[in-house]
């Protein structure tokens, strides 16, 4: 019976899809240039350098260590690395890797619920890396930042101070280690999606524009679709095979335009190895990649493709992969600071202040830990 129902699915679902065009890309927001899709706007990455750039890979992390449904503290760390081709670059100028501790609480304010977030670094000398405390608060009023649930609120607020600092720290890699004709490849989008995020993307794309380091950013997944709701990475690999395309790295360009200050890039989709499985959204600032000759979008292009040839994920730039390996914050790193901070409140006197927020979510974890490390009183 389970079986029949599982092929009767398959076979409508299948149907659902083969049935329609692919029409072309779609944004449902207003303030991006859409283009159709045309044979043209494939493009080959070659295979050898025509010059070997530095390249700067950058990601965050975060997790919760305790929290409840009005307040988070959360670890936060940001990593950067450099490479040459495939060669890595040891520098001492900046710390590759910045960590600092954050707080976000409801506060209730003229009858309505906001939130604030204070930050710690690890070490006092990070400071000067993290976004301002007066960019941390918002108003439940701005629905940009929340997602429905009180839980869910905080839980997307406490990421926020994690993101600022990538931006941020982004800056400090361009302005006082980069030279002109580097890149530096953030993981994700080039998106401001917060309130006052903006204000540290700009930040460090007017510093990338004057300095002429190349700003662009990579995602691991992609939501984009067609107008007729097909998935657009799907369709460029269905339009690569039915179009007969016989170069196997490549880059599709422009799929579209952002044209708003929150998200002022060219959108491109990438194929970076030939035995790649995936293909990616790959995003330059528009003001940087409107000016560039073919030639060097290639060059660009040829780089990431030249470091992207691990056959463990080929066609994806190993700068990436070792950027989310340091930057990922492991449960076994929350374990450790979680008991130290219920030690701390336990010690003070705090627990059943604390436990009694805490406990009206998941106690699972709390007690586990507790169960490992000793009781509270």
């Amino acid at each position: 019976m389970l079986n029949d129902i599982i092929s009767k699915l398959i076979t409508e679902l299948n149907e659902g899809i083969d049935e329609r065009d692919l029409g072309g890309p779609y944004f449902d927001r207003i303030g991006y240039k859409v283009f159709p899709f045309t044979i043209d706007k494939f493009h080959q990455i070659k295979g050898d350098n025509t010059s070997i750039r530095n390249m700067v890979f950058i990601d965050g992390g975060n997790q919760e260590l305790i929290g409840a449904p009005n307040f988070s503290i959360q670890l936060n760390r940001i990593y950067f690395n450099i490479y040459s081709g495939k060669k890595r670059i040891i520098q001492k100028v900046l710390p590759n890797k910045i960590e600092f501790f954050s707080a976000t609480f409801s506060t209730l304010r003229n009858k309505e619920i906001d939130y604030d977030t204070i930050v710690f670094p690890v070490k006092d000398e990070w400071n000067k890396y993290l976004p301002l405390q007066s960019d941390l608060s918002f108003s439940a009023k701005d629905r940009a930042n929340f997602t429905g649930t009180m839980r869910e609120d905080i839980q997307r607020v406490a990421s926020i101070s994690r993101r600022f600092a990538e931006w941020n720290y982004s800056r400090f890699v361009i302005e006082e280690i980069l030279r002109e004709n580097d890149i530096l490849i953030a993981d994700g989008t080039l998106q401001a999606t917060f309130t006052h995020e903006d204000r540290y993307l700009s930040h460090t794309q007017a510093s990338a524009i004057k300095r002429g380091v190349i700003f662009s950013g990579l995602s691991k997944t992609s939501s984009l679709f067609t107008t007729t709701g097909l998935s657009l990475i799907g369709s460029l690999h269905k339009l690569h095979k039915d179009w007969n395309i016989n170069f196997n790295k490549w880059y599709y360009y422009p799929v579209a335009e952002g044209l708003i200050s929150s998200h002022s890039v060219v959108i491109f989709i990438v194929k970076l190895h030939e035995r790649a499985d995936h293909i990616f959204r790959y995003e330059i600032i528009r003001d940087q990649a409107e000016s560039m000759a073919a030639s060097e979008l290639c060059d660009i292009l040829s780089n990431l493709a030249y470091i992207s040839t691990d056959l463990t994920f080929p066609g994806y730039p190993y700068g990436l992969v070792d950027a989310d390996d340091n930057a990922r914050v492991r449960n076994d790193e929350v374990d450790v600071y979680r008991m130290l901070l219920l030690s701390e409140i336990s010690k003070r006197g705090l627990w059943r202040k604390f436990s009694r927020h805490m406990l009206s979510t998941d106690a699972h974890d709390i007690l586990n830990t507790l169960k490992a490390g000793g009781s509270v009183r």
